[in-house]
């Protein structure tokens, strides 16, 4: 049977309560994607409410030649605008759920039922799960069935404390990926402002930033295919 992975994309489009909108990270979405692809996996939509996935319309450019393929491509764009309910997945169709980024993802990821479900169930089947920038959001009250929090003990990066600074939005934002993380026991590491890192810790892969989208997508591969 092919491999299968699912790219979770947030449901959610405002900013808090600055009236901003918001969405989901466009390289962090098309990156992967095709580095799934390229390899042979196919590829679902999902999100917390299914529909149309909100972008977060600075992340639309089009000098980057992932996101211009990506949006060429009518199929693709109708993929994202028509996402899958998370209610309606079935976890045994996949070898790896990933979660894109984007501000959005803050407020739907981690208090989403189904995000912790889904998660659980595919890691403990043996399948992947990874997040990438804001992506790790989905990751912060995920359990296993043994109780304790997935992340706890384990190495994972995430968007850093300075580079939400950077952004000026910490003040923004819910909470902090990086302090969360680190509240549940997660080993966390990073890198300078927006360079590539990637993190596997066994069947869990985090990046860390828009930067680390193509890596962490390339790590992703090499767990199911090997």
């Amino acid at each position: 049977m092919k491999k299968k992975v699912l790219i979770v994309l947030t449901s959610h489009d405002k900013l808090g309560k600055t009236g901003n909108h918001t969405g989901y990270y466009l390289p962090e979405v098309t990156h992967p994607y095709f580095k799934f692809i390229e390899a042979g996996i196919e590829v679902d939509f999902a999100s917390p409410k299914g529909g149309k996935a909100p972008m977060e319309i600075a992340s639309r450019d089009l000098s980057d030649p992932y996101n211009k393929r990506f949006l060429d491509d009518k199929k693709l764009v109708h993929r994202v605008e028509h996402t899958i309910p998370l209610e309606d997945i079935n976890p045994d169709e996949y070898s790896a759920i990933m979660f894109a980024g984007g501000h959005g993802t803050m407020w739907d990821f981690p208090n989403s039922k189904e995000v912790s479900r889904l998660s659980s169930l595919i890691y403990e089947k043996g399948g992947v799960v990874a997040a990438v920038c804001h992506g790790p959001a989905a990751l912060i009250n995920v359990k296993l069935p043994g109780g304790q929090y997935l992340v706890e003990g384990k190495k994972v990066t995430g968007f850093s404390n300075e580079e939400e600074d950077a952004v000026q939005m910490t003040g923004k934002m819910p909470f902090l990926i990086e302090t969360s993380l680190r509240e549940r026991g997660a080993q966390y590491e990073k890198a300078d402002l927006w360079q590539n890192k990637v993190v596997v810790d066994g069947r869990l892969v985090t990046g860390q930033n828009p930067a680390s989208a193509s890596a962490l997508g390339e790590a992703v591969v090499n767990l199911i295919n090997h």
